[in-house]
């Protein structure tokens, strides 16, 4: 018995597709690819057993074993969901679709010059000397937790301020800094480490720390390496490698970073 087959179809299709597809980028990097794949199998052998086979007494033990287990599993990867829903919103698209329902209060503010040149220079500074820093801003998801790993400061922006705390013999040089509200807020914080795959060898664990903040939110990570003194910039999941101050400075204004 043939059925029919329209454009509704095809959308659903589609739409499971796309879905399966996010769920399956987001196991890999976070190298649970073979958990997602073994939940497809089991999906696929109750859909067989239930479905097409009618078999009832099976079928109804493993309708229980869905049930139960789609709270496990909620509970097992309530980070992978939240970082999954948190992509959806950041999305360009999304994004753009949001600001017309909710007014930016922010969006007619005015760029801090004198707060990005001061990171600037003493990055630009730390560069020359191949000391490692890491400094996270701040923009719309609240880093509370993040901040509670570290030292608070509560001080002004400042070059020769945050060039002490990267200073190598400095107790806070290890950790990242936060910067909150035009504000450096601590120092000596961890952050969450990515496990993608696409990082180049010769990136170390801070850049694999300021990749993996800006995948969960949308802050801005910088990063000065210890051993190249090259600038890089983590921004929504994706890096930008070797700026020179111009090209830093450029993009802390475009991303309205003060």
């Amino acid at each position: 018995m043939f059925f029919e087959f329209g454009i509704k179809d095809m959308i659903d299709i589609f739409l499971v597709a796309l879905i399966l597809y996010y769920v399956y980028k987001l196991m890999k990097e976070s190298r649970s690819l073979n958990v997602f794949m073994g939940i497809m199998i089991f999906v696929v052998v109750w859909l067989f057993v239930s479905q097409i086979m009618e078999m009832r007494l099976l079928g109804s033990i493993m309708d229980k074993l869905v049930s139960v287990g789609v709270i496990g599993l909620i509970i097992l990867f309530q980070e992978d969901i939240r970082k999954f829903l948190y992509n959806i919103g950041a999305h360009q698209h999304a994004a753009r679709l949001l600001k017309l329902f909710v007014s930016d209060k922010d969006s007619n503010d005015v760029v801090d010059k004198e707060a990005i040149m001061a990171v600037v220079l003493a990055c630009m500074s730390m560069s020359k000397r191949k000391e490692g820093a890491l400094i996270v801003i701040e923009r719309s998801t609240p880093l509370t937790e993040v901040a509670d790993t570290g030292d608070k400061i509560d001080a002004n922006i400042n070059q020769r301020l945050i060039e002490n705390i990267f200073f190598k013999n400095s107790p806070l040089h290890d950790g990242a800094m936060l910067i909150s509200k035009k504000r450096i807020w601590a120092a000596g914080c961890i952050l969450p480490v990515s496990h993608s795959f696409d990082i180049p060898k010769e990136l170390g664990l801070r850049h694999r720390a300021a990749l993996g903040i800006s995948q969960e939110c949308d802050a801005i990570a910088i990063v000065v390496s210890e051993e190249t003194g090259g600038i890089s910039v983590a921004i929504r999941g994706v890096f930008q490698l070797r700026l020179s101050a111009e090209k830093l400075e450029s993009l802390l204004a475009q991303e309205k970073a003060f």
